[in-house]
């Protein structure tokens, strides 16, 4: 029942959707009508923001009352000594099931397939960024369980990167780069983040603050490695074809 009464008083959550939403809508109705807009366009926008402030009230309610302590809870129960060696497997499983539910991933998938007419396919942006997150959180787990320190993953993976730049296409290279922000969207921030530090808590040769946090940037840094080889996949097929 408490849970119930804390997920329907919104109040908190709302105000602060409201304060960062209405600037943004009063920016897009300013310049809509000094760009002399159709009233109907305009009315479109007002309804999508309408839409967008329920939305992400709902959103922002559900991660705070159910995905943050649901996945310390989870982290908590998986650092335990006797469970600690499946925190990378879990972690695999978990990173893809939460990338393959985040919307930004279709998108995306959806902007590049339109934009190259289709000679990119969404499928191609999606499996590579699913792919990327899956591994990412479980290498952040594995870091964990060994202790190792965020720039021993971060350093090598970024030379990793510029090596593969020349090689990956001069249309993924952006696409990849831009893929690390679409990977680290709300439900890997705030459901991931909360088990390793669950997981970092329950453990008892890990700091929270060194080992629970730096997850969120392994997330960021893999999906762009993925990105980047599916590149060099297509560039390959493509010069086989020409």
């Amino acid at each position: 029942m408490s849970l119930l009464l804390d997920f329907i008083d919104l109040r908190g959550t709302a105000r602060d959707v409201l304060l960062g939403l209405a600037p943004l809508a009063a920016i897009g109705l300013i310049f809509g009508l000094r760009a002399k807009l159709p009233r109907e366009r305009l009315l479109a926008m007002a309804r999508g923001a309408v839409l967008v402030f329920a939305g992400l009230v709902l959103f922002l309610q559900g991660v705070k009352t159910g995905f943050l302590p649901t996945g310390e809870l989870l982290g908590k129960a998986l650092g335990t000594p006797e469970r600690a060696v499946w925190l990378a497997p879990v972690g695999f499983a978990l990173g893809l099931a939460v990338a393959v539910a985040e919307p930004a991933v279709r998108i995306l998938g959806d902007q590049v397939e339109r934009a190259t007419r289709g000679s990119i396919r969404r499928k191609v942006i999606i499996v590579a960024l699913c792919l990327g997150v899956a591994l990412a959180v479980g290498l952040g787990m594995g870091r964990m369980l060994l202790g190792l320190p965020i720039h021993f993953i971060t350093v090598p993976g970024y030379l990793l990167a510029l090596a593969m730049l020349p090689f990956c296409g001069r249309v993924f290279a952006p696409i990849a780069f831009d893929s690390s922000t679409v990977a680290t969207g709300p439900l890997v921030v705030s459901f991931i983040s909360a088990v390793a530090l669950g997981a970092a808590e329950a453990m008892d040769h890990t700091d929270p603050l060194l080992d629970g946090f730096g997850l969120v940037a392994v997330v960021a840094l893999v999906p762009v490695l993925c990105v980047m080889a599916a590149g060099v996949v297509h560039t390959l097929k493509t010069r086989r074809t020409s």
